[in-house]
Formats: C-alpha cells, structure tokens, sequence
C-alpha cells in the first residue's frame, strides 16, 4: 500500500535557521479514486533546527485537505509545511513527522523534491504509488496503545494485516527511551490496539466523514506513522465525505 520517495541532500550550512543536510521519506499509505493519505517523515543531518519549514511542488491537480503535526498553505502547485508549536526544533540527527490527506485529478505522482528551511534536498522515486480502489482497503484492527509504557499482549493477528513499511532496524522508527505525554497530538477516539508479531496497529472510530477508521502503526508505542483508513468511503451521500 505504500509508495516511497526518500530523498538526501547535502551542502554547505547556512543560517542559524537552515539545515545543512536533510532527508525526507514522502509514503503514499492509503489511495483511493480522488483522493490518498501520506506520512512524511523529515530528518535533519546538519545544524540543529529552532522552527521548520518544509516546502514542495505538487503536479496540477494536487491538493492537500488536511494536515496534522503542522500547519500549510498552497498557492496553486506550491505547498509549504510549518511546524506546530510542539515539534519545531529538530535536533542533528532529528527527525519530525507530519501527515495529511488529499486529493488528485488525474494522477497521482509523488513530488520530485523538497526543501528544508530553504535547503534543498533531493533524490529518486524508488517505488510506484498504490493504485486507486474503489473498495475499502484491507486493514489491520490494530495499533498502539496511548500509553507508550503498557506493552499489550499478543493478540490473534487480525486478518488480513498489511506489511510493515518500515522495521526499527531499518532506522525508520527505532525505539524511544524517553518520551513526553501525549504521546499522540489528535483526538483519535475508542481505540483498539493491537499487537501483530512486533508491530503495532491502533484503530479509532470513523465517527461519521470518512476517509475514516483511521489505522496507525508503530514499533515501539511512542513513534506512530499513518498505514491507511479501514473505511475510506461512506457511501451515504456526499455529506459524509471529510473533503
């Protein structure tokens, strides 16, 4: 289900506010007709950072519905990301995450680069976007916990579950030591939590917008990335639609 872009870029330091190096991971977690969720995950190789601001290019018919972990704004094709006032300082070797929903015309392409406060940072496609369903896409009733220092125990694996796009010996999400309350920055309702081999899986409510049934993943119950929605479309009328 996932589409990847990472990108790496180096050069030569700047102001107090710009990265000198950075890497960003663009994953297309869940696709459907018109519309598709992404996680975008950002580490800072250089100079330790005191407010971000990450900027791309979005092909025509592009467009972002909503954000979380930041804020945005887009003007025509151009998008640029600014962090929310508990994640703006990005330490070397740091990394923030952000995600978001939106929508596409005719195609759905990753963006080919990105800049961190200014720093460009650039790379290659390295695997295709999911294709669009109509359908509800399969998904795992599973995830983490809201408090990172329970370990649940092992739960029958929910069937089908999707793979992992990242393990914590990738260095995607290595485990935490230490961590802050809330682990988790959204109002993601009656979990379910679930453990599959060692991966986790959080489910919340649909409520009644959809995309909805929002499906979180971590490895260590305190880092968390979007894997999808387990209800992307409610086809009650377009009333029920979150866009």
């Amino acid at each position: 289900m996932a589409a990847a872009l990472s990108v790496l870029g180096v050069v030569t330091a700047g102001s107090a506010r710009a990265a000198a190096g950075c890497r960003v991971t663009y994953t297309v977690t869940n696709q459907w007709q018109g519309g598709f969720g992404t996680n975008v995950d950002v580490v800072n190789l250089g100079d330790p950072v005191n407010g971000w601001s990450l900027t791309w290019s979005f092909p025509a018919g592009q467009t972002i519905s909503q954000l979380w972990n930041g804020s945005y704004t887009q003007s025509g094709s151009q998008v640029t990301v600014t962090n929310a006032s508990y994640n703006g300082a990005i330490p070397t070797g740091g990394s923030t995450s952000f995600g978001f929903n939106g929508a596409w015309t005719s195609s759905n392409p990753v963006p080919a680069s990105f800049a961190l406060n200014g720093t460009t940072c650039s790379g290659t496609v390295t695997s295709p976007s999911p294709s669009p369903s109509a359908s509800p896409s399969a998904s795992p009733s599973a995830s983490p916990s809201a408090s990172p220092s329970a370990s649940p125990s092992p739960s029958p694996s929910p069937s089908p579950s999707p793979s992992p796009s990242a393990s914590p010996s990738s260095g995607s999400w290595p485990p935490s030591s230490s961590y802050s309350n809330p682990v988790l920055w959204e109002d993601l309702a009656d979990i379910d939590v679930f453990r599959v081999d060692d991966t986790y899986y959080y489910s919340a409510s649909t409520m009644h917008y959809s995309p909805g049934a929002p499906i979180l993943r971590s490895y260590d119950l305190v880092n968390w990335e979007y894997a999808g929605h387990s209800v992307p479309k409610l086809d009650f009328g377009s009333k029920y639609d979150l866009n």
